[in-house]
């Protein structure tokens, strides 16, 4: 049961006040509700239901006078669920590897505690330089594992509220047996946030804790060098910092550092104070005259500063408002009521009330009344000995038939007619003199409200709705219409209301409706005689809120079994679920394949299929309905896939070319995503036309793409069968389809035979020789070498190609003074080139060579060139 009180500060006492009281800014209706009750104005709830009553409540106590709120107070439930049955999955590491075994907390509310069985109960892992136990994960951390360390591991998680507890399945951690992991540098795994908000007097705890071999050293520091004061404590060999009673001057930048003779890495934060605001200047209890000035202040400190608001009678003061300043030049009747202060930062909500008392006797100048209602004229005098009251309308006393004259001077007119209508004066006289005071009454006719809104509206998240609000009046009345939501007024500068329509129109239009708009919509129409309103409920329907929380309970080297809980349906069921993943070598999300395939929405568990063995995957999980898709949950834990044996092998195997005496060959290396495990390497296979057996050569650089064979006995280009496989530590992959490289080769041994030459124009040599008819190298093309005698001096240069996409460049030759600079018609030499270089099947090859002045003397050779 819960009793939650109603107590206020100030409320004029001898009038009775009614209380009320809100949840979560609706209305409880007592009267419809078995569960709750009223006793003394405090809110008694049995058989508490931790879906329905949670939230906040607040008190409303109003009389005669006015009325004012109560602070704000939230309801939540303490409790911690049952950690899911399964089967946890083994952890292998090296030994000298750090590890965290993740506790998987369930869903629960309230602080939690976290510990760890070894083995079995009672055994608990002891913390020290080398364990940690986070409070704030809940997982275990072991900076570098021993032999001593292989056991199960159960995580116990206690609820500090409601003292229950609950333990997972045990984790078993096992040694693997292909070697010991070698030292390398701290890499922090328990962090505290970059930012940290802590209250005055409270305790702030930050964690820091890492992995590596040797064991890392921690310790802190303050980011402005001032060392830490006597009363900051180090715990579990400085994996937590405690500081109590937190003060101002310790907010600031705070470092851990992990280090060990690797090398080191450092977590940085700061820390910032914040205060709930508290008063420091209130108004009191305030009488004042009609036509005086009210001037009234509060104040309030706090961090950060305070804001403030205003409430008349429990409703929003809609009034500029500057630091805590209420302020009315010409005070009237209407002015008086109940009056609260609101400071409010993020971290609190504090209240102040006062009565604000405006005293007259001035009759309203016009009044206006519907025909048919009753009347009240007061005239209440300020006056010492109390005065006798006479009433007149126009220059007659009043009868009094249907007219009744209260002992008060209060004159009450009963089922008022046009006739009552004219004006009326008000004498009050005593001993020391007279005063009157005159108004006029005017009587109207009927006022009815016409308002075609429904009591339930539907709309989509998005979507613009127009709430109509009209009236049937009498030409005299002055209209104005006002609503509101959930309670509250709505403001004229909300940026998504606007009031539309003329005199007797006061329809409300709500633009890019969002989920926030549902609820109570209440127009209320105001005239100098009477006031009425109209109700509708709206119901926004959108897509549905994230999933909670998403967990990983169990994973293969190609499968991830996840779980989740569901968001909100935000008015429309959900349909179905969606699963994205990423990974370090995937750009942004990806879907991913699930067993069941589609995922209902009564689903909250799904197997991912098809992923890649040895990979670090994170998941987040979408929920559907009808409107559409929602936002994504938050992210999953970083989880590893199980190794396996690769299952891609190389592509695009070649190779060839290479020195003398070697073999080239060539691959595409697998991408790092599909290599499946640990100790990745290739495995290369090959062997000379004929052979058998193959030669079998391992490389274990995971990004390798060349290996040469060298031995002396290759003959030159010879070919070979090749084919090239993966391995790693779960065993050996697959061979790409074998294909046919050829080994290095050298230049051709033999030489063209019969060579000759011969004019053919003034211009023109045509040179002439036969083609090897056989020879062990493959022969790609012939060089031709031409020397011009030019006197004392030998200028010579040679063509050589080896096809014809070779001969697009020019040769150069030597410059002559004697024959110009142009000896050579050089399109015609390289035409010819072209042609013969193609041919080199004929049996006899020639090349022209063109001259532009003359004949000279000309001594050519011939040799073959092959492919260097």
């Amino acid at each position: 049961n819960l009793e939650p009180s109603c107590i206020f500060g100030s409320l004029t006492a001898s009038i009775i006040a009614t209380k009320e009281w809100s949840l979560n800014g609706t209305l409880i209706n007592l009267g419809s509700e078995r569960r709750r009750r009223l006793s003394g104005g405090n809110l008694i709830i049995s058989s508490l239901d931790r879906v329905q009553d949670v939230g906040q409540y607040q008190c409303m106590a109003f009389n005669t006078v006015g009325a004012i709120l109560s602070r704000r107070a939230s309801l939540q439930f303490a409790y911690l669920d049952h950690f899911k049955v399964h089967t946890r999955s083994a952890v292998s590491v090296r030994e000298g590897q750090g590890v965290v075994l993740l506790c998987g907390t369930p869903t629960s509310s309230g602080d939690l505690t976290y510990a760890w069985v070894f083995n079995e109960y009672p055994y608990f892992v002891q913390q020290d330089n080398r364990r940690f136990v986070s409070q704030q994960t809940g997982n275990l951390y072991i900076s570098k594992v021993e032999p001593s360390d292989v056991g199960n591991y159960t995580c116990v998680v206690m609820n500090s509220v409601t003292k229950g507890k609950v333990q997972s399945s045990p984790t078993s951690l096992i040694l693997r047996t292909d070697g010991v992991m070698g030292e390398y540098e701290p890499k922090i795994e328990v962090n505290f946030p970059d930012n940290v908000s802590a209250a005055k007097g409270s305790t702030v705890t930050l964690e820091c804790f890492a992995l590596g071999n040797p064991v890392p050293e921690i310790t802190w520091k303050r980011a402005n060098g001032v060392p830490f004061p006597s009363k900051v404590k180090m715990k579990y060999s400085n994996a937590v910092l405690e500081i109590p009673s937190f003060r101002q001057d310790d907010t600031g930048g705070y470092e851990c550092v992990a280090e060990n003779k690797m090398g080191k890495n450092i977590a940085t934060g700061k820390l910032a104070f914040y205060a709930k605001p508290q008063w420091i200047q209130t108004m009191k209890d305030t009488a004042l005259a009609i036509e005086e000035r009210l001037y009234w202040e509060c104040r309030a400190n706090g961090k950060p500063k305070p804001s403030y608001t205003w409430l008349k009678n429990g409703q929003p003061l809609v009034i500029h408002v500057e630091d805590g300043v209420l302020s009315v030049t010409v005070l009237t009747l209407s002015d008086a009521g109940m009056y609260q202060c609101v400071a409010e930062n993020k971290h609190g909500v504090i209240y102040f009330a006062a009565e604000l008392m405006v005293l007259g006797n001035v009759l309203r100048a016009l009044l206006k009344a519907k025909a048919g209602s009753t009347v009240t004229l007061e005239c209440k005098p300020q006056a010492y000995p109390m005065a006798s009251i006479l009433w007149k309308k126009g220059n007659l006393a009043v009868r009094l038939c249907r007219i009744r004259l209260s002992p008060d001077g209060t004159l009450r007119l009963a089922n008022v007619s046009k006739s009552d209508a004219g004006s009326y004066t008000c004498f009050a006289r005593n001993r020391f003199g007279m005063s009157s005071t005159t108004g006029r009454l005017l009587v109207t006719g009927e006022f009815a409200l016409l308002s075609s809104l429904k009591s339930v509206v539907l709309i989509i998240v998005g979507e613009s709705i127009v709430l109509p609000c009209q009236v049937s009046s009498d030409p005299v009345l002055d209209i104005s219409f006002s609503w509101a939501f959930n309670g509250q007024l709505i403001a004229k500068d909300d940026g998504h209301f606007e009031l539309v329509g003329g005199r007797t129109a006061g329809d409300l239009m709500i633009r890019n409706i969002q989920l926030y708009h549902a609820g109570k919509y209440i127009c209320v129409v105001d005239t100098d005689v009477e006031s009425l309103s109209a109700v509708a409920v709206l119901i926004v329907k959108g897509p549905p809120s994230p999933p909670a929380v998403v967990t990983v309970e169990e994973v293969t080297d190609s499968t991830a079994q996840l779980a989740w809980s569901p968001g909100r349906d935000n008015g429309s069921p959900i349909s179905h679920y969606l699963i994205q993943t990423r990974t370090p070598f995937t750009v942004g999300w990806q879907r991913v394949n699930t067993v069941p395939e589609v995922i209902d929405g009564n689903t909250l568990t799904a197997t991912v299929v098809d992923l890649n063995a040895w990979v670090e995957y994170e998941f987040r999980v979408l929920a559907k309905n009808s409107v559409g898709v929602g936002e994504p949950s938050p992210v999953s834990v970083k989880t590893r896939t199980e190794d396996a044996v690769p299952d891609a092998a190389p592509g695009n195997v070649g190779g060839g070319g290479g020195s003398r005496s070697e073999l080239v060959i060539t691959w595409e290396p697998v991408p790092e995503e599909l290599q499946n495990g640990e100790s990745f390497g290739y495995i290369i296979a090959f062997r000379a036309f004929g052979d058998a057996s193959w030669t079998h050569v391992a490389t274990s650089a995971p990004g390798a793409a060349r290996y040469v064979y060298r031995n002396d006995s290759i003959s030159p280009f010879s070919p070979f069968h090749v084919k090239v496989g993966t391995y790693n530590s779960k065993g050996q992959g697959p061979f790409s389809p074998v294909v046919t490289i050829y080994s290095a080769e050298i230049e051709p041994s033999g030489m063209p035979a019969g060579v000759w030459a011969r004019s053919v124009s003034a211009s023109e040599i045509e040179v002439n020789w036969q083609a090897l008819s056989f020879t062990p190298e493959r022969v790609l093309g012939y060089e031709v070498h031409l020397t011009l005698l030019n006197g004392n001096r030998n200028h010579t240069t040679h063509f050589k190609c080896l096809s014809s996409p070779c001969c697009t460049s020019q040769p150069s030759l030597p410059n002559s003074s004697r024959h110009g600079d142009d000896c050579f018609s050089w399109k015609t030499v390289i035409a010819k080139i072209i042609q013969f270089f193609v041919a080199t099947r004929q049996e006899n090859m020639s090349v022209r060579f063109g001259q532009n002045k003359g004949r000279l003397p000309v001594h050519m050779c011939l040799f073959c060139c092959c492919q260097l």
